[in-house]
């Protein structure tokens, strides 16, 4: 087996991989001598069939067979011993097209090098880690929220208002025939939930107790039971109770509902809740503080692929968030701009020196952090929990979607540990703007 090298230029690579046509016959034959004890044809005992009928009878399949095997170990040789490792998938096509057994297989072989990273001192990285403590008026706010939450109905005079609840009775009609499922009795509707369908609660609105409602509405076109899409529909309600949202007060009572002993224990629960909520965003900030001087600090050549692939992804991203109405690919082609390629050189350069800190670290992602980001990612799917993981399962390519972000984090925590870090107690209103400047940039 014969490589011959015909590009060095940057991280650009390529070469000539010659298989002689005596390797391959060698190879073939050693591919049939070690199928022979298991061959059975008619007119032979198993493993007596000569080599002559194995070869006439198998030869042109054991030939691709071993033309593959023999180019894949000249490959995995290739890049054991020079060090490099392609970016992408290296191409390798064959170069002589008219091949006929008994020729030399020729292939052609190229690829893009990862570079070499340079060493980083980690030691030298200043960083600033915020930390906002919950103060009184966070806490009580998040205190009011939850009251709003568990607000309560009470009893009101007066014709009823949007946000008001009305306790009805309502018996529904198309054509003049009752419906299955369109009748109900001391229902608690709150007007302007929506929750029923469009049309219904508004003729609700500005009545009193006691009053006979005729509803008219129109069910959806897309409605969910066939036979009353889009039909006319008629219900008659009678209002047996008004009453006007009452929040509850906050009070031990408040704190047993949402599971807490009393109301200091609710107070300690949400500080730890916020307190964590900040920590998570302060974590972003510093970690744009860390990618930020990881990038003044090293600089080397890109695999060209890696940087206009990613500036690509770049450009299509930007266009949908600029496009949300267009969900599919069913769009013009999207062009990348120095810009895109500018984002995409620093998104590469840093992406490959976190993978080369991480590796030379040992940082790994165990199968409990996968299954528990595949379990995240199930819930977003209500119902077809099981389908999705087991989907995940066979798809190598979506685990390394969901393994990427929680190796990437993983390498940031450890360079957080040898970096020089120094923590800069600050107000809420100032952890807001550093998260607002983030996204500004």
């Amino acid at each position: 087996m014969q490589v011959t090298e015909t590009l060095n230029e940057g991280l650009k690579r390529a070469y000539t991989i010659t298989l002689s046509a005596a390797e391959l016959e060698a190879k073939v034959n050693e591919k049939l001598v070690e199928a022979q004890p298991e061959v059975e044809m008619k007119g032979f005992r198993k493993g007596k069939v000569p080599m002559a009928l194995l070869k006439k009878q198998f030869g042109q399949r054991v030939i691709g067979e071993a033309m593959q095997e023999s180019i894949d170990g000249a490959m995995n040789k290739h890049f054991e011993e020079s060090g490099d490792r392609p970016a992408l998938q290296p191409d390798v096509k064959m170069t002589n097209e008219d091949w006929k057994e008994g020729d030399d297989v020729e292939v052609a072989m190229s690829y893009e090098a990862l570079p070499t990273i340079p060493d980083v001192d980690l030691k030298g990285v200043a960083l600033e880690k915020l930390v906002v403590k919950a103060d009184d008026a966070a806490v009580t706010e998040a205190l009011e929220g939850l009251a709003e939450n568990a607000q309560n109905f009470e009893a009101k005079d007066g014709a009823s208002e949007d946000g008001d609840q009305v306790v009805i009775d309502f018996v529904g009609s198309v054509d003049g025939e009752e419906f299955e499922g369109g009748a109900g009795e001391d229902y608690p509707l709150v007007l302007g939930s929506n929750s029923f369908i469009p049309g219904f609660e508004e003729q609700l609105v500005g009545k009193k107790s006691g009053e006979a409602v005729d509803v008219n509405v129109s069910f959806p076109e897309e409605y969910g039971a066939e036979h009353l899409a889009g039909k006319e529909a008629l219900f008659k309600c009678t209002v047996k109770e008004v009453k006007a949202a009452a929040k509850a007060e906050i009070n031990d009572d408040l704190a047993k509902q949402f599971g807490a002993e009393d109301l200091d224990a609710m107070k300690a629960q949400i500080t730890e809740r916020l307190e964590a909520e900040y920590a998570g965003a302060a974590r972003a900030v510093q970690k744009r503080a860390l990618l930020d001087a990881l990038d003044g600090k090293v600089d080397f050549d890109l695999p060209p692929s890696l940087v206009e692939a990613e500036a690509k992804q770049i450009a299509h991203q930007l266009w949908h968030d600029e496009n949300p109405d267009v969900q599919g690919h069913d769009h013009p082609e999207i062009e990348t701009t120095d810009e895109h390629t500018k984002l995409a050189n620093r998104r590469v350069r840093l992406g490959l020196l976190l993978a080369e800190l991480g590796q030379k670290a040992e940082v790994e992602v165990t199968d409990a952090e996968i299954t528990q980001a595949i379990m995240n990612q199930a819930r977003q799917y209500p119902g077809q929990e099981r389908q999705f993981f087991e989907f995940v399962q066979q798809n190598p390519q979506m685990q390394q979607q969901l393994r990427a972000p929680i190796f990437e984090d993983k390498v940031v925590d450890y360079v957080f540990e040898l970096a020089d870090v120094t923590e800069k107690e600050v107000s809420k209103a100032d952890l807001e703007k550093a998260i607002e400047a983030l996204d500004e940039e």
